[in-house]
Parts: structure tokens; sequence; C-alpha cells
């Protein structure tokens, strides 16, 4: 527990729990308060943003090139901007908002266009909101409302398990504002009167908005269009592109960095305008047979190409390019069938399930099995089958989707050896019941995904399919428990299991693993997804678990509290490459795992096998890696022996000490000794330390050492009373951002002016240093937390040299406990100044006139009153 920055922090539990429920009621007293005055309650609102400022747009961005859909999307702007049909008479009352739709067959560009329409709607302003959500074939009401939420605001939602309550929160968003929100790909069966009412459900909070405001619907069918009220002249097909726009299309992804000598190039351009006339004008087709030729710039291939009838439709363009994939990444393609539509998919995540699944050939023997998965990985994206996409509201990156017409053909090729199914939980009345899971699932499945945990679903379908190789559950609802003799029957009866994902959940505070996971000898994939864990959750492990040989991940979804039955039998699993999600742990001989990738946290001792040795032969690990109990660590030689250098695939690096040392000059002198000996790797990327307490950095940091680190990025360092070198050289020059936090050194470097890449300083709780040096041009972001009063007053009083100092920085924060209660009361002046505008009557002016600010941040009687708890801060 001494390894967690809250607890070293100086409060006990019970004052830390007294101050988070102080600061939750100020923030729900605040939020009622705005609510009341019905204001938007933006807790990272530029208090300097003008007051006719648009709210935050958020929508999917289009590709980097569009070509070709310029006068499209002028037209749909056009529409949009309508004024004409603001309001539709409906039978009850009028609606604020119109509805305008695109339709097309699959891969014609719908949402390309829908994306370039949606920029534009950033630049211009005319809309306070603009959402996108994904609707796709099987969708539920609540997800969507859930991503309106959350593209209403930028924030996630609030996990509600009432449908009234989700639709009341957006409402509350939405009231009083123009919006657009883009409803993409939706698919519609007028046979099906319980889609229709699903799409109906979806548009009831709307009438919540501005007039003004705006649907955008993309769908194949204009049936689906009319189905969410749009009039038939504002149901758009999308154009067929010109011949030369098309074939502009097509070469752009045929020739893109393609290099061959000029005559050749000519001879494969005029094979190319040929290919282009038999793809019909689909852009998806254009994407996927122009990557394949991309990869392949052979004048003999582009002309049997040429030549076949197999590219005279779209599905057939795309089976051709199936077709040309090798078969292993056929293999590949075909498992991502498994998941829903518009799932993000992250890389590392398939890589890691396709080695699991034993997909990995290659004629190199040596060559790593998830080395041979990313190759895989990567041709399915050159040849667009994959296709990246940031997920919103995530700090994920690495992520892709598969395009609908490419799941269709995924789900061909997959046939019955994958399946979905994408149920859920409905409240009808006072009970819950499980939808989405009618149909039957091939007896002869070897893959399958299911949205949601069920007992019934597992007991009488899913443990009768003796051929399963892979099950994903993706998780629960928290009104119904996941139970112990449920996963033991499921671990008795798929022995054959090489992949299972599933949801550890129940109120009773501790989940047992059954003993006879041990049966599952052929598992090497296991991953428990956590909901809604809590502290006070935990989580144990059988001794069984050593037996399963062939394991390769193990992902516990970062829970906090895991008890291992028998960690001494944990060296057995020596084929494990992945332990994620645990939390601080000592594990005994380790060293013996010499494949693994991800140890993202471990406490070294003095015991037999928890040494920080064990380390040494871990040199396959990458990502970060976090080493808590260096206090047990006292010599120099006993680092070096962990052998940090030779790891070059860590990005991060994570240092703790865990006592106090200070004033103590022998466990000095040790510290010393030990971070010097702990040299990471040339190209670490971030480095973080804790309660270091040595007579001095260790050389490779100041420069001063051939080894360690080149091009640190970042570096943080916590609870540290060490002080700095006069000297900064070594990776100085290259880091963009450097945090001290809670440190007592009493001066920062000289000539930090010279370090031209740092963009980022933050001083937090730093209450010694009393001034600052030269800060270089480059910075963008400075922030002073709590550090000396002296300090942060200068740096506040214009004309003082600190103050003097920080003149060119763009964003400079600095803040004690009377700064904030100033700002907050200023926020609100601010506020309803701007709400007074807004009402433009003369009673809301005259009383907001009335409030001012000065020194500490005081109002007069006059002012509106407000919650006790903020008036407290």
């Amino acid at each position: 527990a001494c390894y967690f920055v809250l607890q070293e922090c100086g409060m006990s539990k019970i004052e830390l729990k007294q101050s988070l429920e102080k600061i939750e009621k100020v923030i729900n007293d605040a939020c009622g308060f705005f609510e009341q005055m019905n204001l938007p309650n933006k807790s990272n609102a530029n208090l300097s943003k003008p007051a006719n400022s648009r709210g935050a747009v958020t929508t999917a961005r289009p590709p980097p090139l569009v070509i070709g859909r310029d006068k499209d999307c002028d037209s749909i702007v056009a529409m949009l901007h309508d004024k004409e049909e603001d309001a539709q008479p409906d039978t009850n009352r009028a609606q604020c908002y119109s509805v305008i739709g695109i339709h097309g067959i699959g891969g014609s560009g719908k949402s390309t266009l829908s994306q370039l329409v949606c920029a534009r709607e950033e630049k211009d302003g005319h809309f306070n909101l603009v959402m996108w959500v994904h609707v796709s074939q099987d969708f539920s009401v609540d997800t969507i409302f859930r991503q309106m939420s959350e593209a209403a605001s930028r924030t996630p939602c609030p996990q509600f398990n009432n449908l009234d309550t989700l639709q009341t929160n957006l409402e509350k968003k939405l009231h009083g504002k123009r919006f657009l929100l883009v409803l993409d790909d939706v698919w519609y069966n007028n046979r099906d009167v319980r889609q229709y009412e699903k799409l109906q459900q979806i548009l009831s909070p709307l009438n919540a908005g501005e007039a003004g405001s705006k649907v955008l619907v993309t769908s194949r069918t204009k049936d689906a269009l009319i189905a969410l009220g749009a009039a038939e002249h504002r149901c758009i097909p999308m154009s067929v592109l010109g011949e030369d726009v098309f074939l502009k299309l097509f070469k752009h992804y045929a020739f893109h960095n393609v290099c061959v000598a000029a005559d050749d190039r000519k001879r494969l351009e005029d094979i190319a305008t040929h290919i282009a006339k038999k793809l019909k004008g689909s852009p998806l087709a254009a994407k996927i047979v122009g990557g394949q030729l991309r990869m392949r710039p052979n004048i003999d291939y582009w002309r049997s190409s040429r030549d076949g009838n197999h590219l005279d439709d779209t599905m057939g363009a795309l089976w051709w390019s199936y077709q040309h994939l090798d078969e292993q990444v056929r293999r590949c393609f075909a498992y991502c069938s498994i998941f829903p539509r518009g799932r993000y998919l992250e890389r590392h995540e398939l890589v890691k399930l396709w080695a699991a699944e034993g997909f990995a050939r290659s004629s190199n023997e040596g060559k790593d099995l998830e080395d041979v998965c990313q190759g895989y990985f990567d041709e399915l994206v050159s040849a667009s089958f994959l296709q990246s996409e940031v997920k919103k509201y995530s700090s994920k990156k690495d992520t892709y989707i598969v395009h609908d017409l490419l799941l269709d053909l995924a789900d061909k090729v997959a046939g019955s050896d994958c399946f979905r199914i994408e149920n859920q939980w409905k409240q009808i009345g006072d009970s819950l019941v499980m939808e989405g899971c009618e149909d039957e699932v091939p007896p002869d499945a070897r893959h399958l995904f299911v949205q949601t945990y069920g007992s019934e679903l597992i007991n009488e379908k899913i443990c009768k399919l003796d051929k399963l190789r892979t099950l994903i559950i993706d998780g629960v609802d928290d009104r119904k428990q996941v139970e112990e003799k449920v996963v033991k029957s499921l671990f008795v009866r798929l022995k054959k299991l090489r992949v299972l994902i599933i949801p550890v959940y129940n109120d009773q505070g501790t989940f047992s693993v059954p003993e006879s996971i041990g049966q599952l000898r052929h598992l090497r994939y296991l991953r428990h997804l956590r909901f809604e864990t809590r502290y006070g959750k935990k989580l144990v492990l059988p001794s069984t678990l050593s037996k399963l040989y062939h394991m390769q991940v193990l992902d516990f979804f970062d829970i906090q509290n895991l008890v291992f039955s028998s960690r001494d039998d944990m060296f057995s699993l020596i084929n494990l490459r992945h332990m994620a999600g645990m939390p601080f742990l000592k594990i005994p001989r380790v060293g013996r795992m010499t494949l693994l990738r991800t140890l993202q946290k471990i406490i070294v001792g003095k015991e037999q096998g928890c040494e920080l040795k064990q380390l040494g032969g871990l040199n396959q690990l990458r990502g970060k890696l976090s080493i808590a109990g260096l206090e047990n660590v006292e010599t120099r030689q006993e680092a070096l022996e962990a052998k940090l250098g030779d790891k070059e695939g860590l990005t991060a690096l994570e240092l703790w000490w865990c006592h106090d040392t200070r004033g103590e000059l022998k466990k000095q002198e040790a510290q010393t000794e030990v971070l010097e000996g702990l040299c990471p790797p040339k190209h670490l990327e971030s480095l973080s330390i804790y309660s270091y307490h040595g007579l001095r950095y260790p050389s490779w940091m100041m420069g001063q050492h051939d080894g360690g680190p080149k091009y640190l990025n970042e570096l943080s360092l916590n609870h540290s009373s060490t002080e700095l070198g006069r000297v900064l050289g070594g990776f100085w020059p290259h880091l963009r951002s450097f945090h001290m936090y809670r440190c007592s050194s009493s001066t920062m470097p000289d000539h930090m002016e010279h370090l031209t890449s740092l963009t980022h300083l933050d001083l937090n709780w730093c209450p010694n240093i009393r001034s600052l040096p030269t800060l270089p041009r480059s910075l963008e972001y400075l922030s002073l937390f709590f550090c000396n009063e002296m300090l942060m007053s200068a740096c506040r009083r214009a004309g003082d040299p600190n103050w003097e100092k920080t003149q060119h920085i763009p964003y400079v924060c600095v803040n004690d406990l009377e700064v904030i209660n100033h700002h907050i009361f200023l926020g609100i002046v601010i506020i309803l100044n701007l709400f007074a505008k807004l009402s433009n009557t003369h009673q809301s002016t005259e009383w907001i006139r009335t409030a001012h600010v000065d020194g500490g941040g005081s109002s007069s009687s006059s002012a509106p009153k407000t919650p006790s708890s903020v008036e407290a801060v």
C-alpha cells in the first residue's frame, strides 16, 4: 500500500474520505445551482471565452483526403442551414428539428460525406453542438443515448441503468441548444415494427433542443430516412463520381508511395484506367483494390487483374482482394467477424488473440509468434481491410474498425466457425429479460462473442459447444451477478478453450475463480473483465492456475485486490508473455518467464526468488514497467544485475522507494548507488522516480555517462529531497515535460533556457523553491500548485522578476487555496453575467450588476444566494 501517492501525501484514509466527500458535495451543489438557471455545466470551460462562443464539437473525423465530394458537401450544408423546415408539424407538437438523409449502397461514401459535412460545421459554428453516433444494424437505445450524451459533453456518460434516467440526462444536455446530430449507418426493415419503435425512441429526447436543429441520417435504404421523418425531397441519393474523378481517386490508392520507372508507370496508369471502369464507381472498391495493386506494382499482375471478370461489382472486387491475401492473413480477417459492427479493435489486443489462437505461421523458426501476427495485421491495414479510426473520448489511439461491407465479407468467409450474440438485459416491469439471444448457435462454432453475461445462456447454449476455442463475454449488467457455479460448469465442459474473456462481478466483495480452471489445459489467453470494481473487491486465483502450461496472456484489467493462492507455482508458466492489469505484487522466480513482454508492476524483495536480479533475463519486456520495493536493494551491483539497459523495448519506467530515508546517511548512500545502477535503456520515453532521497542524481541523468536514455520525453520526480545538479546534459535537451511533486529541494537547475524542447513544466507542492530560473522560450504550459507562497505571489505580481520570466508562456496556472476560492466565485459571476445577457431582462441585469470581485473574491448581499458548500470553498 505504501506505493500509492495518495497514501504518501500525509493524509489518513479517514481524512482523505472526508475531503473527497466535501469536494463531491461542492460539485453536486454547484451543478444543481447551474441547472436551476438552465446553464450549461462544463467543468473545463475557459473563463475568458467570449459570451457568443459556440459549444464544443465532437465528431468522427473525415479521411485526410476526400476526392470529388465538395459539391455534395456544399449542397447538404446549405440544407442544414435552411430555415424553411426548422419546425415540422407533428401529431402532438412542432418539432425543433428537421431530418435530412443520405442513402446509397454500401461502400459508396455516405459516412465519408457526412464526416466532411461535420468537419465543415466545426469551423462554421452554426450549431452549438455537433454529435456523431454510429447506429449500425443491431443497436440498443440506451447505447445510442450514451453515445449522444458523450458526444454532447465530450465526457464519458455516467452509468445509468434506467433508460428514463438516460433520456432525462440527455435532454438536459440538449436543452436550449441548436444541434446537428449525425445518425450514421442506420439499418431499417419496414416489416420490423420493433425496429421502427426503437428508431422513434432514439428521436424522443431531441425536442429538448432549440429550433433550427438538424438530424443528418445515412443509410443504405431510403425507407430508413423516411421512417426517421425525412421529407421525400430531403432524401439525397449518393451521387456517382464522374469517371475522371473516380479515376483520380483510384489512382490515389493504387499509386500512393509507389516507386517504379517512368515507362512502367505510364503502362500501369493505362491499365489502371481500364480497371477503374470495372469498379462501377465504388469508393470502397477503389480503396481495397487499389491497395492490393499498390502492394504489387507489377505489369503482368495488373494486366491479369484487368482481364478477369471478378471486379465487375463491389462485393466481387472485395472478394478478389480477399483471395489475394496470404492464407493466414485471410484467417485472421475472418476471425474479426465475431466482433459487432462498429467495434473498435485495438492492434495489440488483436495480435495477442491471433497468436493465442495459433494463427501464426512462419518459415523463420526463430521469429516470435506475435511479431508474425503483427505482420498479418499490417498487411490487413495496408490492404484497407482494417481501417484506422480513433475512438472518441478515449486515450487509446491505435484502434481500427472493419467497414460494414467488409464485415459482411468476413461473415461469409468465416461461415459457422465464428458467431456473435449481441444480447442485452431489458427491464420489463419488475423483471429483467434478456433479448437478442434467440438465434441458435451453430453446434460446430469455434469462436463465439457474447455481448452480455447470462447464466441461463451459458448453461443451456454455450456449454454445449464442445468444439469451442474462443469465448468472449464482453460485459455484465450490474444487476446480474456472475455466479461461481456457472463459471465452474463452463471450465469443466469447455475443455478445448484457447481464449477466454469473462467478467467477474458480484456484490459479495470476493470472487474466487474455481479450481476447475486447471482443466483448461489448452488455454492460452485469460482475461477477467472488471465491471465497477471497487477497492473492496477481491479476486482470488486458485493454485491450479499454475497447471496451464501453455498460457500466454493473463490480464486482470487493473483490479486493485488480487490474491494468488500460491504464487510460488507461477514460475511454471514459462510460456507466459503478458501479465497485465495486476496490482503491485511479489512474483517469486519471475526470472524463469523469459518470454515475458508485459510486466507492468512488480515488488522486489530480499527473499529468495524475489530479488531484483530476477529481472535480469527478461529482455523481451516492452511498454511500461514499474518496480517497487527498491528499499530492499542495497548495492549498485544488485541494481546492475537487473540489466535495465538491455530491455530495449521499454518505453516507460517507474522506480519506487517506500521509506523516507532523509537523515539516514547510510540509506541515502545506498539509494545513490542503486539508482546509479538502474540505468534505463537508450530509447526510454518516460521516467518517474518516487521517494528518492539519495545524495545526488545519477550520472546517466545528468549527461555524465555514455549510457542511459538519450531522447527522454517526460521526467517526473515525486517525494524527493535530492537537489538537481546545476548542469543538465544527456537527455535533458530533448525533454518535453518535467514534473516535480512534493519535492523538498530548494533550487531548480541553471540554464533551463537551453531546454529548447520543453513545453510543460509542473511544480506541485514544492515549498522550498523560492525563485524560477530563466525558462525556455519553447514552454507552453507552466503550473505552480501549492508551492512557496512568496514564489506564487511573485509570479502573480506584475513587474516582479519571477513574473517577467513567465510572460512568454501562453498558459500559466498559479493556484493556492485563496486563488481557487477566488476563481470559483469569479466563474460564477461571469456565468451569471452571461445568463443575464442571454435573458436580456432588466431584472436579471440589476441583481447581477451589483455583484463584484475584490481581492479575496467577495460579493454583495444583492447577489443570488449560492449553496453553502460553494461559499465554503
